[in-house]
């Protein structure tokens, strides 16, 4: 049986994977109502775990002790789960799918040219190599689904990830180009990022521990 977290858990949890986040996309990080969120962003604040930055861009961070404590809570959730094992070989499958994602995003960005004897920004002005570079997106996306269920199974708030994802798909095949690299939308690199750092924090691992980091 999929092991369901405490929603005040899932709250600090997406702040740390966010870094910095605001209500409304921490709310559709976590899979948490508004008014839930903002419930428990509140007393995450009242206990000194959690802090609103006002600024050019606002929004909410873990504290220090935040941050200590969530690593503390990682750690006792995954014991007492029984997922540790689920959990890392849905890791390893998915390590297996990293590099080959980065390097569809690198494509996407980035294209060989001959005249120059180097690699240019990708205009996006070649229909046919823009469509193979989705096409790999789009059979890596069928590939990670599965494991994205099958964390799901083991810890319920892995759950989100899947229809992220798949929202993120769904814009880059509809031909909106920021959704596949994009760093100021939740774009498909930017989900895909989280769900790597996730499996990290939840195992208490470090990328750069990482085969060939």
């Amino acid at each position: 049986m999929s092991h369901v977290s405490e929603p005040r858990f899932r709250v600090a949890h997406g702040l740390r994977l966010k870094g910095f986040a605001v209500v409304p996309v921490l709310a559709d990080v976590v899979g948490l109502e508004l008014p839930h969120v903002v419930q428990h962003l509140d007393a995450l604040a009242a206990d000194g775990h959690a802090k609103y930055r006002e600024g050019r861009i606002s929004g909410w961070a873990l504290t220090g002790e935040g941050r200590q404590l969530h690593h503390e809570a990682c750690s006792v959730e995954l014991a007492r789960s029984g997922a540790e094992a689920r959990v890392s070989d849905a890791y390893r499958r998915f390590l297996e799918l990293n590099a080959p994602l980065l390097a569809a995003c690198t494509d996407w960005q980035l294209r060989s040219d001959a005249a120059a004897g180097a690699q240019v920004l990708n205009g996006h002005d070649d229909a046919d190599y823009d469509r193979a570079v989705v096409g790999r997106l789009v059979e890596l996306d069928d590939q990670v689904q599965p494991i994205v269920a099958d964390l799901t199974d083991a810890l319920r708030r892995f759950e989100p990830y899947g229809r992220r994802l798949a929202a993120a798909r769904a814009r880059v095949e509809a031909g909106e180009h920021d959704w596949f690299t994009g760093a100021m939308v939740e774009s498909y690199h930017t989900v895909w990022f989280e769900l790597h750092e996730d499996l990290l924090v939840t195992l208490g691992l470090e990328r750069a521990a990482e085969p060939g980091a």
